[in-house]
């Protein structure tokens, strides 16, 4: 695939996520902003040289989540977050604020240079533990017009942590809207929660009938990742790449290097 649907020239690239510890703001936020800016831009540094093909930052200790618009010290803290990591790095990045601030996310990406932003609910309405969240992409879009901006829209279907609203939902027609009405760039297909492997069933559903990339988001590992990559157009990895779990686990360099190995040796 091209740099018109990632953002940047790549072949089934390794998107390593840098999982931010609590912000300021967030019940948990212990109070040490230093600890989040060392942490986020020392997991960036291992991702890269483990040989990950873009960085990806994520309000991941930020539980609960707000559903749709975070407050603005969440916006200001991932800006600085990412501008460091900018700084540092010649890696591509993208921007994802959870649970669904699609605009506060191509905002961060468009003050640091950032080639595209993760949408959780882009489109039809989700149920979720933060209520129903309904798709914002007439906003989205029209923002990402008016900035002239070349950032990517990468789009998640049937969304970890969420269900369907309408009974007789149809996996490859959401799909199919993704593309055509909520001009999502790339498609992200994940397991039911964080770190579950997906249903394999809905990669091959998807993958080139849908007009656009189909990643894999979630379950990604050095062990699984060599039987996706026949179907998958790319892989998004936090978890797997962790020691430990939770926002406070680093990045495992060895770790890295062995799941991108992996990748590679799927490759050819």
């Amino acid at each position: 695939m091209s740099a018109e649907h990632f953002g940047f020239p790549a072949d089934r690239p390794v998107v390593g996520v840098v999982h931010l510890r609590p912000l300021p703001g967030a019940p948990r936020f212990d109070g040490d902003t230093g600890l989040i800016l060392d942490q986020a831009l020392a997991d960036a540094a291992a991702l890269e040289a483990g040989g990950v093909d873009a960085v990806m930052i994520e309000n991941f200790g930020d539980t609960p989540f707000f559903p749709n618009v975070v407050p603005r010290e969440t916006i200001a803290w991932m800006t600085r977050i990412g501008a460091g990591i900018r700084a540092q790095s010649r890696l591509p990045l993208g921007v994802c604020v959870l649970r669904n601030d699609a605009r506060a996310a191509l905002a961060i990406a468009h003050a640091i240079g950032a080639a595209f932003i993760r949408v959780c609910i882009l489109g039809s309405p989700r149920v979720t533990d933060q209520g129903l969240i309904e798709g914002e992409a007439y906003d989205l879009l029209r923002d990402r017009a008016r900035l002239g901006a070349q950032i990517r829209i990468w789009a998640d279907i049937d969304i970890k942590h969420s269900y369907a609203l309408a009974p007789g939902y149809s996996l490859v027609r959401d799909a199919a809207d993704l593309v055509a009405r909520s001009h999502a760039d790339c498609l992200i297909v994940t397991g039911s929660a964080t770190g579950q492997p997906i249903e394999e069933t809905h990669l091959a559903a998807l993958h080139g009938k849908v007009g656009a990339p189909v990643l894999v988001g979630s379950g990604v590992t050095e062990r699984t990742i060599g039987g996706l990559a026949a179907r998958a157009d790319g892989f998004i990895v936090g978890t797997g790449l962790k020691e430990g779990s939770g926002p406070g686990a680093r990045i495992g360099l060895g770790l890295t290097r062995a799941l991108v190995a992996a990748r590679d040796a799927a490759r050819g």
